[in-house]
């Protein structure tokens, strides 16, 4: 609905009039009076035209005997204006007027207005029933957006219970009927809020836009499934530690005492786990719940904001940003700071632990754990496959002994590539001299004194210690022998692959070859080839591989958990505190990935340009942060920068549904996840072959903070900025590194087209001169960089403390410049459109779930410090909870 007013009358005739239009519904049912909306305040006028509508979704119980009534007040003083900006129980009356007064109001059938000539009713404005008259008011049903083929929408009137859609919703994108889109949208998005508005444009059209605003159930299901990966993690972790075997007194109390904390921790993961299971009703967390234990893998306020365009002369549009409050530690505290800060001082701390432990740098720790993940992986997948090859020597079957073979040979390849690393040989050394009885001489010291003088000339330049952390070699230790283990591996594989050969090749020939003994692979396997059974024939060399591989996983599990036990050693108990926050963080800014990643591709399944750049380059993800280098947010901050660079460990898989579950499945381990998107059949096929072929996707995320309100003026002025610019600094770099990728294995033609012509190159080049200027408040910065993501095909994010009113600065301001310069709006409603976003769009709403209060948490000294675009409309802001 789009209402207008004329000829309003005013109380003293020299006053101007400012007035707005409350909705009120009447359920034919009920009798009751429930308020639903309300316009934006239009200003000295007594004909004012209002900008935002009011639009009912499909599930709203609205019929033709639905009564709608519209009241006018006048505004007299905004600051004042508190009734609408409090919440009321439904069906109570406002309290006696603050700031305003009554002028008039007017009833109507909605049946009355779908079946009128025009879709639109001249009503009488009275001061009550039979009262005075003092104006009409004008309702227009508003057509928005087109349908597939072509048509305009009508409004349809199910003849069976007469409910009639006002407002046609339309969560799927152009070309993509909502049957085919909606199951799996509805999976991950929930409660969507809905506003209509209309503007005019530079040649005195009209468009129109729908803003709209959906939680997701992805805030809880995503750190669910992460943190059961994270308890599978550990246990097993646990179990390698305790499989180390017999240890020296020193390192034996190191792992019992290693493994306490760690079960100590891994109970926790388990509370949190089962407290979360505990959660029902609303899929987001609320910003008042920042703090909260139980909740503090869950990211704060995360919703869709999105905005459809619909112009006179351009192509419907879509727009969309995820919100999301800083993935930040809160209930940790950021008394010592966040994770950038203090990850670097613990791994300083790390270097100088002394003789405790053998120092490993977080490279060879990170490699020990890949090694690890390897061998759990390949080792039950060659067994099965050498299972799958004697099964097929039973059945006398040469092709399927020949697939078999391909496999398993392909497999154990894998698995001994795994083990080529100096890491193993110096971790199997460093464990031998852990074992009971074995002395070591000075020499053989985990640090000899060459290493402790490198240490003392370069403490003052930590960056550039670059020192090979490998143990002195000792005097009783046989280093072959592990390569003897390791190598009859590949001789087992070999002798397989010989006897599998001429069994074959006998099978072919019809009269039996002589062997031929100087077979260099047949000598290794002293087995004589006779006629006899396939099967025996395989079965002694098939044992033997699996037990030379037995033999070589034991020692290398022991090596590497060896390394690992001496990471946690070093640093309890606060290696696993800065784990449980890293997981923490990583949680948070995971969720709203995967939900961003989630909406661009059902946005995006028919833009093949967008599909190709998605499996040849991979996706960009652009966080716009607008936290402070001031306080607490500092520590906000630091922990952000972390948890949106551990993002870049994440790759995306796209599968097909096997049924009407479409929450995407999670599997991996800490530095390493793979998301699996599940797509109904239909959409699947949409897909390039690449994608359906299961091609993992890589993320590019990249993040760029500009502090706006006052405490980053006490930063600018009393403290310190270098953080920011460090951090968009760095993530320039790799926004570069991004685009060049893009622009060697991409046409130019692949991007979308924009009315606002800049190019790329020339947008990088200024993002780069405004973030070395080290101008305060720039927010030509944020701009800018998400400017360059739209033209790059990514996904956009904002972020403030809590996502609720910073973030809503943002998202309107930028919806309003995206209406101007691309579907030219007038530029003497720019203001008005952004007043009228922020008084009675999604994100007052936002501000309302959050608060329970339409207020945003700014007061007039706070603003003052706030660039002028990001200041919000006299009367939404005050003193609320936050």
């Amino acid at each position: 609905l789009s209402p207008a007013c004329k000829d309003l009358v005013a109380a003293t005739r020299d006053r101007k009039l400012n007035t707005f239009i409350q909705v009120s519904v009447v359920h034919p049912a009920e009798h009751i009076l429930t308020r639903y909306s309300s316009t934006e305040i239009v200003e000295g006028t007594r004909d004012p035209l209002f900008l935002t509508g009011v639009t009912f979704p499909p599930e709203y119980p609205i019929y033709e005997e639905t009564k709608i009534k519209l009241t006018v007040y006048d505004v007299k003083d905004k600051s004042q204006d508190t009734v609408r900006t409090s919440v009321l129980p439904d069906h109570k009356e406002p309290r006696a007027d603050v700031g305003r007064s009554f002028l008039g109001c007017a009833t109507f059938r909605v049946g009355d207005l779908v079946k009128s000539k025009e879709q639109q009713l001249t009503l009488t404005l009275r001061t009550s029933d039979g009262g005075k008259t003092v104006g009409t008011i004008e309702v227009n049903l508003v057509k928005m957006g087109e349908l597939e083929d072509g048509e305009t929408d009508h409004i349809t009137t199910d003849a069976q219970d007469q409910k009639c859609a006002l407002v046609r919703e339309c969560t799927a994108t152009e070309g993509l009927s909502g049957k085919d889109s909606l199951p799996s949208l509805n999976a991950v998005l929930r409660n969507p809020i809905c506003k209509l508005y209309r503007f005019p444009t530079s040649d005195n059209k009209w468009m129109r836009i729908r803003e709209q605003m959906a939680e997701t159930t992805l805030s809880f299901h995503v750190p669910k499934e992460l943190i059961n990966l994270h308890i599978k993690e550990d246990m097993r972790r646990n179990q390698e530690l305790k499989d180390l075997g017999e240890l020296a007194p020193h390192w034996d109390n190191m792992r019992k005492s290693v493994i306490a904390h760690c079960d100590q921790m891994l109970s926790m993961y388990q509370d949190t786990l089962a407290e979360l299971g505990k959660h029902t009703g609303s899929s987001f967390k609320s910003s008042c719940s920042k703090g909260e234990k139980t909740l503090e893998f869950i990211p704060i306020n995360l919703h869709l904001q999105r905005m459809h365009v619909h112009s006179p002369r351009l192509k419907d549009a879509l727009y969309d940003v995820i919100t999301v409050g800083a993935p930040a530690a809160h209930f940790q505290g950021f008394k010592n700071g966040g994770l950038r800060k203090l990850l670097s001082k613990f791994e300083a701390e790390r270097r100088n632990t002394g003789y405790q432990c053998i120092y490993y740098s977080p490279e060879n720790t990170a490699k020990a754990k890949e090694v690890l993940s390897n061998i759990n992986h390949l080792q039950p997948l060659i067994s099965s496959h050498a299972d799958l090859l004697l099964s097929s020597a039973s059945q006398r079957s040469p092709d399927s002994l020949k697939n078999s073979l391909k496999m398993l040979s392909e497999k154990t390849e894998l698995f001994v590539h795994a083990f080529k690393d100096q890491l193993l040989r110096s971790a199997l050394l460093a464990l031998y001299t852990a074992r009971p009885g074995c002395v070591l001489k000075k020499s053989s010291l985990p640090r000899n004194s060459a290493e402790e003088v490198s240490d003392s000339q370069h403490q003052d330049h930590p960056s550039q210690m670059k020192r090979q952390d490998s143990i002195p070699h000792h005097s009783e230790y046989d280093e072959e022998e592990w390569d003897r283990v390791w190598a009859n591996v590949g001789k087992s594989l070999n002798c397989v692959i010989a006897m599998v050969d001429r069994l074959l090749e006998k099978e072919n020939s019809s009269s039996s070859s002589k062997e031929d003994e100087s077979d260099p692979s047949a000598a290794d396997c002293k087995v004589l080839h006779t006629g006899g059974d396939w099967y025996e024939q395989l079965y002694p060399l098939v044992v033997t591989l699996k037990d030379c591989m037995g033999e070589v996983v034991t020692r290398a599990k022991q090596s590497m958990a060896f390394v690992l036990l001496q990471e946690l050693a070093c640093g309890l108990p606060q290696c696993l505190m800065l784990t449980l926050r890293r997981d923490i963080v990583f949680s948070q800014a995971l969720a709203g990935l995967v939900c961003g990643f989630i909406i661009k591709l059902h946005t995006g399944l028919h833009d093949q340009g967008f599909l190709q750049q998605l499996h040849t380059v991979g996706l960009l993800v652009q966080y716009e942060g607008l936290l402070s280098t001031y306080s607490e947010e500092a520590g906000m901050l630091e922990d952000m920068a972390v948890g949106i660079s551990d993002l870049q460990k994440v790759m995306f898989k796209v599968i097909e549904a096997k049924s009407e579950d479409f929450l995407p499945i999670i599997t991996g381990r800490r530095e390493h996840y793979i998301i699996e998107v599940q797509l109904p059949a239909k959409m699947f096929e949409l897909l390039p072959q690449e994608i359906k072929e299961g091609k993992l996707l890589r993320m590019y995320p990249v993040l760029f903070n500009v502090g706006i309100n006052e405490q980053q003026t006490l930063a600018e002025r009393f403290g310190d900025t270098t953080l920011q610019e460090n951090i968009n600094q760095e993530n320039l770099e790799l926004l570069k590194e991004y685009y060049e990728l893009f622009t060697e294995k991409m046409p130019p033609d692949c991007l979308p087209h924009f009315q606002e012509q800049t190019d790329l190159k020339g947008l990088l080049e200024n993002l780069h001169q405004n973030i070395q200027a080290k101008k305060r408040k720039n927010v030509e910065i944020m701009w800018l960089a998400a400017t360059i993501c739209r033209k790059l095909n990514g996904v956009r994010f904002t972020c403030c403390k809590s996502a609720k009113d910073r973030t809503s600065m943002s998202v309107t301001l930028e919806q309003c410049s995206i209406l101007r310069d691309e579907h030219q709006l007038h530029k003497d409603f720019f203001i008005r459109a952004l007043d009228c976003m922020r008084r009675e769009g999604c994100r007052i709403e936002n501000v309302l779930k959050n608060v329970k209060c339409r207020k945003y948490a700014f007061n007039m000294i706070q603003l003052m410090a706030f660039p002028k675009y990001y200041r919000p409309p006299e009367g939404t802001y005050g003193k609320a909870d936050t």
